[in-house]
């Protein structure tokens, strides 16, 4: 589920009529300052971070003047939580509490409604106070029966207007709820003031991942539940996924650095949940650390494959790529395996890759990749499912310890063949990109190239043709990638081989520049 952030929430919780306290969200120690300045009363400075315990962090203080809200948020700011930055801190008014509640909204699957919580005593350690908490079940449309949450609070010991202060906060949960398509919307403390407010003095709100698109506004930029605000790398990844719907791309950072005492970082490839979990494991049981968590699987395209190696490899400072997934799938292993070989010979990789290709077709699949891997200079090798993810993960090891001087892998712009986009080649579109096919290596190959694609091509007057219109052909890279990968493996047109794909993944080849 997509998060917000305290301070995105309570915006929500404002327009629906739920008081919050006095402040704003700053992502510098300056703004912060000015802020308690405007506000001209002591204030709370917030690490903005989806994490819990952020006061047992150090991410929540108290200040008593401006200059106090600055210098604690500038200490904030340099916080990280995990490996990530800390990017805002909220600053708000500080509360005379009287009284702390609890209250959230969560879908129940079970009861197939909206279910919400109450306790009348919030804080920390509600969990351990689940006697406490009264259970309302909530109309999909209508929300809350106000006359049950009446004869609730009947005995509660709240004043008559406090009571229906609470209703009509809990009638405004639903209702935010409801308009945004969250998930879960938790108020914790929901607080009485000594002056008798009822106010939302923290909130955490959760987006359904399919609604996401509905909610612009919400200006959440990957519809998933991530613990840091996403890097450059998974903004690239999440459009690849929305642009392809053919299979599951999955891509998270996880470590920029190797762990003190670590083997080395390892960029690593999934595919399929259980499988993935195990391999990981087998990786990091060899001493390494885990570059990202990736996952391509439920019959992905080999362009999808390809794309999510490219990202994986985007990351500086790995020894070896690790592939491995649940060795069950379902799925044709040698598209996977066209999409690897792929990019790797454009990268022209330099350190071990193993790839488990477990699964449907897997020694074709395994046949492919290492046949199209021959030519570089670091070893590629393939397994089937009966070699256990232990085992390739110790082979990893011993590939990388067997080099003179292990290598740190250096992102890098794909290499080209020299004759594409020349006078000397003929395009078409694909999906996502352009296949080019070379006109010298099609006066001596075209019988060769044409045998390997799979009907898409044809001889017209001596030049490559398609034997269906361009429209027909847009969503076809996945036989032209496959082309591509066996013209190069079986040396025709040479070491540039006599097709090539160029498939565009906006924003990589940007960032790798700003890397330089």
């Amino acid at each position: 589920m997509a998060r917000l952030h305290e301070y995105q929430g309570k915006s929500l919780l404002a327009d629906a009529g739920i008081v919050v306290p006095e402040g704003g969200a700053a992502t510098t120690a300056e703004e912060a300052g000015e802020l308690a300045r405007r506000l001209a009363r002591p204030v709370i400075v917030k690490m903005q971070a989806w994490t819990t315990a952020r006061k047992a962090l150090g991410g929540i203080g108290f200040a008593a003047t401006p200059l106090e809200a600055e210098a604690l948020a500038k200490r904030i700011l340099a916080m990280r939580v995990g490996k990530f930055p800390v990017t805002h801190v909220l600053v708000e008014e500080l509360l005379p509490i009287s009284k702390e509640l609890f209250v959230s909204l969560s879908i129940d699957d079970r009861a197939r409604c909206p279910v919400i919580l109450l306790s009348l005593h919030g804080g920390s350690g509600i969990e351990e106070r689940a006697g406490e908490v009264m259970r309302f079940l909530c109309d999909p449309i209508g929300g809350p029966d106000p006359r049950e949450l009446r004869a609730a609070l009947a005995g509660s010991g709240l004043s008559p207007g406090e009571q229906e202060n609470l209703v009509a906060a809990l009638l405004a949960v639903f209702r935010v709820a409801r308009t945004h398509e969250a998930r879960s919307v938790e108020i914790n403390p929901l607080v009485f003031t000594t002056d008798h407010r009822l106010m939302a003095a923290d909130c955490r709100i959760t987006i359904d991942d399919y609604a996401v698109f509905r909610h612009p506004d919400l200006g959440i930029e990957i519809a998933r539940e991530l613990d840091h605000p996403p890097t450059p790398l998974e903004r690239i990844a999440y459009r690849v996924e929305q642009e392809d719907h053919r299979g599951t791309f999955f891509f998270a950072v996880m470590n920029a650095q190797a762990a003190p005492g670590s083997a080395g970082l390892i960029g690593f490839h999934g595919a399929g949940g259980g499988g993935s979990m195990m391999s990981m494991d087998a990786v990091t049981a060899e001493g390494f650390t885990i570059a990202n968590f990736c996952d391509t699987s439920g019959n992905p395209s080999p362009a999808k494959v390809y794309r999510a190696a490219r990202i994986i490899l985007a990351q500086p400072g790995l020894i070896g790529y690790f592939g491995s997934g649940s060795g069950v799938a379902n799925q044709e292993q040698f598209w996977s395996a066209y999409g690897l070989a792929k990019a790797f010979w454009e990268l022209n990789l330099d350190i071990p890759a193993v790839i488990r290709l477990g699964g449907n077709t897997e020694d074709r699949a395994v046949e492919i990749l290492q046949t199209a891997c021959r030519g570089l200079s670091a070893a590629v090798e393939g397994y089937r499912k009966t070699d256990p993810p232990a085992r390739i993960a110790r082979r990893l090891r011993e590939l990388i310890e067997s080099q003179e001087q292990p290598r740190a892998w250096k992102p890098r712009v794909p290499r080209r063949p020299a004759w594409a986009v020349s006078s000397q080649a003929i395009s078409f579109p694909v999906k996502g990109g352009r296949v080019w096919i070379s006109t010298v290596a099609w006066n001596t190959h075209a019988a060769a190239v044409i045998a390997r694609s799979n009907g898409l091509l044809q001889d017209q007057s001596g030049k490559p043709a398609l034997t269906l219109s361009p429209e027909d052909c847009f969503a076809k890279d996945s036989d032209m990638i496959a082309c591509e990968v066996e013209c190069r493996a079986s040396g025709i047109g040479g070491p540039d081989g006599a097709v090539f794909v160029e498939l565009d993944i906006p924003g990589l080849d940007d960032l790798l520049k700003e890397g330089r």
